[in-house]
């Protein structure tokens, strides 16, 4: 029903945004990694929505990639998992990290995040093996702690993952981690 939402930045209260879309304040419930890559108040943003109906509410949820907006739907077929759990999932590991978790079938990961359990990370991980496109996980190249660090580290700086993986790529194999940091957000630049 309501795809996307263009507007201004009214309120910024975790995990809610207010937006103002031409004298409509909209309240939508965005994960934490879009909630930090919004911009200040009062400024204009676009957000893909999805649009949840109960029977005891309307809820709207906000993303700001289509990649994100996609395993949300794809995490709430799954039975059990709503849209805070999902939301919650979304906001403790990026789209690429959930991919690469259930390609890995490492449950481990998934219990890190708050309000996950073993049993719930089993299920999560066997209902969406062959589900999260392989396109979504990270690269390849990713070989070692050194690389796996850099590239956290340009995805927290607000990079995209495929500029993250790009700038990586061009990296020498053997580099540091703050070296190679340095040597990413030149390439970037």
């Amino acid at each position: 029903m309501i795809g996307r939402l263009t507007g201004v930045i009214a309120e910024k209260s975790p995990p809610l945004v207010l937006i103002d879309v031409n004298g409509v304040g909209y309240e939508v419930d965005v994960p934490m990694s879009t909630f930090y890559n919004l911009p200040a108040l009062g400024e204009r943003t676009t957000l893909l929505t999805h649009f949840v109906v109960r029977e005891d509410a309307q809820i709207l949820f906000g993303f700001g990639s289509i990649e994100e907006r996609a395993t949300f739907r794809q995490l709430i077929k799954i039975s059990g998992v709503g849209p805070k759990m999902a939301l919650s999932l979304l906001s403790g590991l990026s789209v690429a990290e959930l991919a690469l978790a259930v390609s890995k079938q490492d449950s481990g990961r998934l219990v890190k995040v708050p309000g996950i359990g073993k049993k719930t990370a089993e299920r999560l991980l066997l209902e969406l093996k062959g589900k999260l496109g392989p396109d979504l996980a990270l690269p390849a190249s990713v070989a070692n702690d050194a690389q796996s660090d850099i590239l956290q580290a340009l995805l927290a700086l607000g990079y995209s993952d495929k500029e993250a993986a790009a700038a990586l790529k061009s990296l020498p194999p053997d580099v540091g981690v703050s070296e190679g940091i340095k040597l990413a957000m030149k390439k970037l630049s």
